[in-house]
């Protein structure tokens, strides 16, 4: 079953909002220092909790979310912010943007937290974001290495043991779909789940696209325990060992979260 904190907008954006305070800003200030009006886009916003961390930082903040209802719920969040014109939010695809027009001055830092393991063509986005940075811009990523117990989002099926069963979701596309169906999920949670299956990222596959598209990494952190789950299980956050984070491929499977900092390189 879902966790009630998402049902709950209000104490999710709140959890958001403070995990960004707590966990990623201090994350990306270490190479990044946040200044006054430095320009910081979301992509995948949501209801606005993450941005708004920055916005309160003295960032001028833009939130870019797919989802009509979401953007709504993040334009009345920040409306006082986009009154005093200090953020706005777009209700737009980032391949529908027209960058020298609506956002010429570029961005000295874009955010994709829980996003980047959502996209489908993450070969492709990532190259696209080099157009809206400024040079040597920088992209915080956090997101969970596939693999993970809980790498497939499981914890949206309806079924109690199934939202809290681990791994199951490295089945064979066809063994995973039978094997939803038959405790009971909904057609349309299957084809939730399997989308995730589809996009889902590991380490490895995730640093050779940043080599690619000619990012660097500033800073990355593996964590044992997601810094999130502090308000989904009431677990603190933990970083990995130094020892599983050192193994490639196995790292995949035990460490829940992963943050970056890359900074775009000229080419």
């Amino acid at each position: 079953m879902a966790f009630e904190f998402h049902k709950d907008k209000e104490t999710y954006i709140n959890y958001q909002r403070e995990n960004a305070i707590n966990y990623v800003i201090p994350f990306i200030e270490e190479k990044l220092p946040l200044k006054k009006n430095m320009r910081v886009m979301e992509i995948g916003c949501a209801e606005g909790g993450v941005i708004q961390a920055f916005i309160q930082r003295g960032c001028y903040g833009t939130g870019v979310e797919l989802m009509s209802s979401r953007y709504e719920m993040a334009k009345k969040l920040l409306a006082k912010d986009i009154e005093e014109g200090k953020a706005q939010v777009i209700n737009k695809n980032i391949y529908d943007v027209d960058i020298d027009k609506e956002f010429p001055e570029r961005f000295d830092l874009i955010v994709l937290k829980d996003v980047i393991e959502h996209i489908h063509d993450q070969d492709k986005v990532l190259a696209k974001l080099r157009d809206f940075l400024t040079p040597n811009g920088h992209i915080f990523f956090g997101f969970p290495p596939w693999q993970m117990p809980f790498g497939g989002h499981q914890q949206i099926a309806k079924s109690k043991l199934l939202s809290r069963l681990p791994y199951y979701h490295l089945l064979p596309t066809p063994l995973y779909k039978g094997f939803l169906k038959a405790f009971g999920e909904s057609d349309k949670t299957i084809d939730n789940l399997v989308e995730i299956k589809e996009t889902g990222i590991s380490i490895e596959r995730f640093e050779r696209l940043i080599k690619k598209h000619h990012y660097s990494v500033q800073k990355r952190t593996f964590y044992l325990i997601n810094p999130i789950y502090k308000y989904k299980f009431g677990l603190n956050a933990k970083v990995q060992y130094k020892v599983l984070s050192g193994i490639p491929i196995l790292r995949n499977f035990t460490t829940t979260c992963m943050y970056y900092l890359v900074r775009k390189e000229n080419i």
